[in-house]
C-alpha cells in the first residue's frame, strides 16, 4: 500500500498553501475507491473474499457487489466488512470513510466497544456479544438488550 501522509499534516499543508494549486502541485494526493482499498487489503492479508464473507457475517452477495463497486454498504455492513478483513482502527475507519459513512466515534458508547473489539483483534461475533453485554444494538441483526 502506498504510504500516506497523515490527514492532520495534509490539513496544514493545505491552510498555509497560497493557493488551492499550490498546495495540489506539490501534494501526492490518493484518489482511491473502496473496492481498490478492499483488494489492497485483501492481498496484503493472502486471504480471499470467501473468507471475509464467513468472518464478517455478510450476505455473500452484498460483499461481491462491494468489491465489485456496484454498491457502497451502509455504515454497519462498513465495520462488518472490517471485522471481516481484520482491520486495524486506522484501516477501519479508512474502510468507513471511503464507503462514505460516519468513522468510529470514541464519544458515542456504541462506537466506544466497537474501536475497543477492533483494537483487541475480536471477531464480528465476539463483539456482537460485547455490544450486547452492554445493552447496544449489535452489528448482525437488531440485538439490543434496552
Amino acid at each position: 500500500m502506498p504510504t500516506e501522509c497523515l490527514t492532520e499534516d495534509l490539513l496544514k499543508r493545505l491552510l498555509n498553501a497560497s493557493s488551492p494549486e499550490a498546495y495540489l502541485d506539490h501534494e501526492s494526493l490518493i484518489d482511491r475507491t473502496l473496492p481498490a482499498y478492499l483488494y489492497e487489503l485483501l492481498d496484503e492479508r493472502g486471504i480471499k473474499r470467501a473468507e471475509v464473507v464467513r468472518a464478517s457475517g455478510l450476505h455473500p452477495t452484498v460483499v461481491y457487489d462491494i468489491f465489485g463497486g456496484k454498491s457502497l454498504p451502509g455504515r454497519d455492513h462498513a465495520i462488518m466488512l472490517a471485522f471481516g478483513l481484520g482491520c486495524s482502527v486506522k484501516e477501519a475507519q479508512r474502510v468507513l470513510r471511503l464507503a462514505g459513512v460516519a468513522e468510529l466515534w470514541p464519544k458515542v458508547r456504541r462506537d466506544a466497544i466497537i474501536i475497543w473489539c477492533i483494537k483487541e483483534g475480536l471477531s464480528r461475533q465476539e463483539c456482537d456479544d460485547k455490544l450486547w453485554e452492554f445493552g447496544e444494538k449489535t452489528l448482525f441483526g437488531t440485538g439490543r438488550l434496552r
